[in-house]
């Protein structure tokens, strides 16, 4: 009995350590997934969608490496279509990933782990099968030796270990880190057999190899990418990817330029555009093809989050830590004008981090926002706690007087004062800047901006550099004012910390471009990460927004909350709505049918 009781007892250990453990075939940040385990396909794609035909699509630059997962180089558009991931997101939930290279995740109830189960089934483009030792081994190439952003990102993952061929585990380190379970499928795995046979952190234009549903057919560096649909790729019967990749051939071309991308694009070297600029939309698409009904012009209306894009601050330059001055200046902008002027008012002036989602805060914060903002009262503005924030309206003049005379009000309050029609900061030093640019659109926007910006004795120099330039100045900080856009999801976890984080400051090729370094911006940074359910995580992502909203670190531009794509007429889509996200995925050919 003694000796039955020994070998009984770890057995015994195991079984009520992994029986409060949940096993499914997805996982939801929070509630359940909306599909079950027996669906056949997502309800936004044509799971009949007819195979072949090409699509061809545009970018803008250049591109001089295959290799997107190091901070060097420029890599070409699309490669992500090489590679699979352990999990698929739906885009028509906020946050759910369903099992692709993993056919079951586990993972317990406080998801201070998860183990993926990975399908035996899965194989790289050459035939060798996808184990956990890839997983692991790609786990560790990216947060040693890849963009400095996968170390930040995944930092809170312990430890990472291959059980088995086909299960690995992923532990987390202490503290309520929900959201790390799903982010940690979202990774693309990498081929161990290949890259411990290359230079990882060199760039390179050997076409790499991946598990995903297309590989690289030919290119032309700096000019063209073409992918070519893998006729053996492994994945291509599973529910997640039915009515999904459809074309033969997908490829990019190469612009320096959008005006002349636009033009092409209207002569019908390539089929489709997501357009971002309004003035095109209005009419920059007329000509014979539109007039003939071959282009397409849909607008699709969507749910995400818009984010914040705005002509931003970087804190780390002396000039920029005064509040009061990045307060002023925010009313030299003319919203009203520009929307109505250069973008037939298309836009709404943007005022959360997190517009157009329940996720902004909007009004005064509520009794639980209040419970995490109070301990922080002090180091917080007075006006989070008492007033509403909204960006300056103006009269739409192009000259805002009244802003202009609140903006001079507001500086001489702050010990600033106007010489020769020169700004100086209350120590003596000219409030001169640049702005720094990538954009011929945007030349159109900043220079109104730095005509009214003059009125006030502040000489903001717009520059606009090639794309490679401002790429490089960008990853090293060196920049005054930039226009930038924080890019946010229904779900905001882990990647806030890269936004907003003081620990994200001074790491080169981090998204928190601001230099933001503030003790209470972390804390609330880590309410959002430790959010237990979706009530919690709006109440404290609205406590950010509005910690964030009441610095004036940035000046916010404008949104849209749909897309606009414009396509030749052969590229259709499956016409199901898709709130969470743009799946072009699944469109298709015409001539395919």
């Amino acid at each position: 009995m003694r000796l039955f009781s020994l070998l009984t007892a770890p057995l015994l250990l195991l079984l009520l350590s992994t029986g409060t453990a949940h096993a499914s075939h997805a996982i939801a940040m929070h509630g359940e997934p909306k599909y079950p385990a027996d669906f056949k396909h997502f309800d936004y794609v044509n799971p009949d969608a007819p195979k072949g035909g090409n699509l061809r699509r545009h970018t803008i630059g250049t591109f001089d490496s295959f290799n997107p997962f190091i901070p060097r180089g420029k890599a070409a558009a699309g490669l992500g279509q090489i590679y699979d991931t352990l999990t698929v997101s739906s885009a028509d939930e906020p946050f759910t990933q369903y099992g692709l290279l993993a056919r079951r995740i586990e993972t317990p109830e406080d998801r201070s782990w998860v183990i993926y189960h990975l399908r035996e089934e899965a194989r790289f483009a050459d035939g060798e099968p996808v184990t956990a030792e890839d997983v692991v081994y790609t786990f560790g190439l990216l947060t040693e030796k890849g963009q400095p952003f996968y170390s930040f990102y995944y930092a809170d993952v312990e430890k990472v270990e291959a059980l088995d061929k086909h299960r690995v585990k992923f532990s987390f380190k202490p503290g309520d880190n929900r959201e790390l379970a799903l982010i940690v499928g979202q990774m693309l795995v990498l081929p161990k057999h290949y890259w411990e046979e290359r230079n990882f952190e060199r760039g390179t234009l050997e076409a790499p190899l991946g598990s995903g549903p297309y590989r690289i057919a030919s290119r032309d560096p700096g000019k063209r990418v073409v992918y070519e649909r893998r006729d053996d790729y492994w994945g291509k019967d599973l529910p997640v990817n039915r009515g999904r990749y459809n074309f033969d051939r997908i490829s990019f071309e190469y612009f320096l330029d959008d005006t002349v991308a636009l033009e092409a694009f209207k002569g019908g070297r390539y089929d489709l555009r997501v357009e971002n600029v309004a003035a095109n939309w209005a009419n920059g698409y007329q000509g014979p093809a539109l007039s003939r009904g071959d282009i397409v012009m849909d607008t699709f209306d969507h749910d995400l989050p818009a984010g914040m894009q705005a002509f931003t601050y970087n804190l780390r330059r002396p000039l920029f830590q005064d509040r009061a001055l990045r307060k002023a200046l925010a009313y030299a902008f003319d919203f009203e004008w520009t929307n109505q002027n250069l973008f037939h008012g298309q836009y709404q002036r943007t005022r959360s981090f997190f517009e157009n989602s329940e996720l902004a805060a909007t009004g005064l914060p509520a009794r639980d926002e209040l419970k995490l903002l109070e301990p922080l009262r002090d180091a917080l503005p007075e006006e989070v706690f008492t007033s509403v924030y909204n960006p300056p309206v103006s009269d739409g003049s192009g000259r805002p007087r009244e802003n202009l005379l609140r903006a001079q009000t507001l500086l001489r309050e702050a010990g600033y004062t106007l010489r020769d029609n020169q700004l100086y900061t209350p120590d003596g030093t000219p409030v001169r800047f640049e702005i720094l640019l990538d954009s011929a659109h945007w030349e159109r926007i900043a220079l109104p901006f730095s005509n009214n910006l003059r009125g006030l004795g502040v000489r903001a120099e717009v520059r606009r550099v090639d794309q490679t330039q401002y790429t490089e100045r960008l990853r090293r900080f060196d920049f005054d004012m930039v226009v930038n856009v924080f890019p946010q999801s229904n779900s905001p976890g882990n990647e806030q910390r890269d936004f907003w984080h003081s620990s994200a400051a001074d790491r080169p090729d981090s998204r928190n471009l601001l230099g933001l370094q503030d003790d209470a911006i972390d804390t609330l940074v880590g309410h959002v990460i430790s959010a237990r359910d979706r009530d919690a995580l709006v109440t404290a992502t609205r406590a950010l927004d509005r910690a964030l909203q009441w610095g004036h670190y940035v000046i916010p531009n404008w949104y849209t909350d749909s897309y606009r794509i414009a396509h030749w007429k052969q590229i259709v889509h499956p016409g199901k709505p898709t709130p969470h996200g743009l799946p072009l995925e699944t469109w298709w050919h015409k001539g395919a049918e």
